[in-house]
């Protein structure tokens, strides 16, 4: 049985390998996702869309985008974590949060985050001496504080409220319960692991190494991942219709279930992902009105952080391949000349006496 295995899994590495398997799966969700998406739409009145995002209180959407900038505030700590678990203590708060903002928010919109992210992080951290096994360590320490947070609030949320996650995932409620309840174990275990000592917390071999943060870091990490999740699900709790109503533990299982579909699929923005998932789970809703908010919702979340995410790293990249070598050619040439070295002054020649 286990040379049967071994040669099944040797063969699926050969052939199909994990990285084909990935993108065949982003593929079918996304295809999955348009599908559903088309059908939900039809017969979708646009000027009652229209009606709806003016009905929208003020309020309401000034509070959203409040909540908004305190998640990508809370988002800046992403990288800033990742580099003092590193010991990379050379680079400041202020690139940790330039990196982690527009990594984030420009390779979520484009899309393949690992590689568009990677590429942003690496042209910023190069300048600190950071290499590219580096980035690597500080994407997959992000990385990890996205998951933890995403499955503590999802466990404890689903195991509260199991039925909000049934019309997403068709299983029914007691099923949904015990998934949650197996989340919450697996990061005790994971917990556990890590109390167990410094060495158990190094992964890699080689040249990549890294050692994860102890039990009590970890829970600093798992409260940065908490609170971004929870400004998000508190911007689009915001910005639902009145009626019918939905309390807000149910409405951040759907929208932490529908931000992982749109997350896995590595489409742009989870564009169609992301709002097909959200229009599933809440049949309960108008379509118009439930559109309406989800417009918003990537207006605040996605467009207006995506536009000044772009200004800022071009404003860097002008000022970087123009600015500075600019000011670095005027400092020299107004650098006062150096004095004149001192003339050398000739010593008397000595000669041998005669014997």
């Amino acid at each position: 049985m286990y040379r049967l295995l071994t040669t099944l899994g040797r063969g699926f590495k050969e052939r199909i390998g994990w990285k084909r398997l990935g993108i065949a799966a982003s593929i079918l969700i996304i295809a999955f996702a348009i599908t559903t998406l088309v059908r939900t739409l039809k017969g979708v009145d646009t000027g009652v869309i229209l009606t709806a995002l003016t009905d929208l209180p003020p309020g309401h959407i000034a509070l959203a985008a409040l909540c908004v900038v305190g998640a990508f505030c809370t988002l800046t700590f992403y990288d800033f974590f990742a580099l003092r678990t590193l010991g990379k203590k050379q680079v400041p708060y202020r690139i940790a949060a330039l990196s982690s903002f527009t990594s984030y928010t420009i390779g979520h919109n484009i899309g393949a985050t690992v590689f568009t992210g990677g590429a942003i992080r690496f042209r910023i951290y190069s300048d600190y001496g950071l290499t590219a096994i580096d980035v690597a360590k500080i994407c997959f320490l992000s990385g990890l504080t996205f998951w933890l947070g995403n499955l503590v609030v999802l466990g404890f949320a689903m195991a509260w409220h199991p039925w909000a996650a049934s019309a997403m995932d068709l299983l029914p409620p007691a099923m949904n319960r015990l998934i949650a309840v197996g989340c919450l174990a697996g990061i005790a275990a994971y917990f556990s692991w890590l109390a167990m000592g410094k060495d158990r917390r190094e992964l890699g071999q080689n040249g990549w190494k890294v050692v994860l943060p102890s039990a009590r870091l970890t829970l600093l990490q798992v409260l940065i991942g908490v609170v971004d999740l929870g400004f998000c699900a508190m911007a689009m709790y915001l910005l639902m219709p009145a009626q019918p109503g939905i309390d807000f533990i149910s409405l951040a299982v759907v929208f932490i279930l529908a931000t992982l579909l749109g997350f896995a699929s590595h489409a742009p923005g989870s564009l169609g992902v992301f709002d097909a998932a959200m229009l599933v789970a809440l049949p309960e809703f108008g379509r118009e009105q439930l559109l309406a908010t989800l417009v918003v919702f990537r207006i605040l979340y996605f467009m207006i952080p995506f536009g000044i995410a772009v200004s800022i790293m071009g404003g860097r990249e002008l000022w970087l391949s123009v600015m500075r070598p600019w000011q670095e050619r005027r400092r020299l040439n107004e650098a006062p000349a150096p004095p004149p070295a001192p003339a050398a002054v000739p010593q008397p020649v000595k000669r041998r006496a005669r014997g």
